[in-house]
């Protein structure tokens, strides 16, 4: 499954706008996808964590789908999280995408029941051999419990069951680990978003940023930079975004980190325009007024407001 040729660049995953109902808000999707298709971006990912994939119900992540690919329309490929917790659940998921017409499968390791990577392995198997698509890995240990270790990463993609692997486990070496011990076109994609340049410096292939959301064009320019070998452009690109990656925090201490990040994102997106509502899915708690407005604090220290 891992013949397809290398996905590089600048993925975001993207946010899922809702309107204060709780409804997917099909006309702020169809803005936030072309304001990353204005930012340059390789390639779209939806229904990961920044889409909010866990509070989404089966209904919801097909309009996502639905919305998304029928406007992006073949401008660049568009991966589809099929995340869940059992085999057999994911498949399910995975049928649904692979109708709607993505153009590749990413997948969680199994969590809520503790398995080995033995059938953590037969896991990913049996989602290649249904997808049929190129399928990536996402290496998400803070919320599946579970790290996947580069003999079983690179042992799958030397069978031809990964075509990739979405690293969000924050483990630099381990990182390392896959990108020297991987053989012909297999992605390696960084999903820390404050440490790309370095990625890109290792041999990624390129990043997954949730703040791409927010701000396509700083990842893309860091990227290109990179790309070019100008790490010095890269290094102050990532230096910037960093900066802005601290509106994250607003939420304090009232909510989970999740809740404060994803509210975050999805203000910055209101108050620059792009989504008409910065609606978090439940039970997360909504950032208030004050919170709000600290984020555009970052967004115009940041040159975006």
């Amino acid at each position: 499954m891992n013949s397809a040729a290398a996905l590089t660049g600048v993925i975001p995953p993207v946010c899922t706008p809702l309107t204060p109902d709780h409804e997917v808000d099909t006309g702020s999707l169809i803005r936030l996808v072309d304001h990353l298709l204005d930012g340059g971006v390789d390639g779209l990912f939806v229904l990961g964590s920044t889409s909010e994939v866990a509070f989404l119900t089966d209904a919801k992540r097909a309009v996502v789908l639905d919305t998304v690919l029928g406007h992006v329309a073949g401008q660049v490929p568009v991966l589809a999280g099929a995340i869940d917790m059992t085999t057999p659940r994911v498949l399910d998921h995975v049928a649904v995408a692979v109708r709607a017409g993505v153009q590749g499968i990413v997948a969680t390791a199994p969590f809520y029941t503790r398995t080995h990577p033995a059938e953590i392995a037969v896991h990913f198997r049996m989602i290649a051999d249904r997808a049929g698509l190129p399928l990536y890995a996402y290496d998400l240990p803070v919320a599946v419990h579970n790290k996947l270790s580069a003999e079983l990463v690179l042992g799958l993609a030397a069978e031809g069951v990964l075509a990739g692997v979405k690293d969000s486990s924050g483990d630099d070496g381990a990182l390392r680990e896959v990108i020297l011990g991987r053989r012909g076109s297999f992605s390696v994609l960084t999903g820390s978003e404050l440490t790309v340049d370095s990625a890109l410096w290792m041999g990624a292939d390129g990043v997954v940023p949730g703040l791409g959301n927010v701000d396509p064009h700083g990842y893309t320019r860091l990227f290109r930079a990179a790309s070019q070998g100008d790490w010095e452009a890269a290094r102050l690109e990532q230096e910037r975004l960093f900066q802005l990656f601290e509106l994250v925090h607003v939420g304090g201490g009232r909510m989970g980190g999740s809740s404060s990040a994803l509210g975050a994102f999805k203000a910055a997106l209101y108050l620059r325009g792009i989504i008409d509502h910065p609606t978090t899915a439940l039970p997360q708690i909504p950032l208030d007024e004050s919170e709000i407005a600290r984020v555009g604090k970052h967004l115009a220290a940041a040159g975006l407001l």
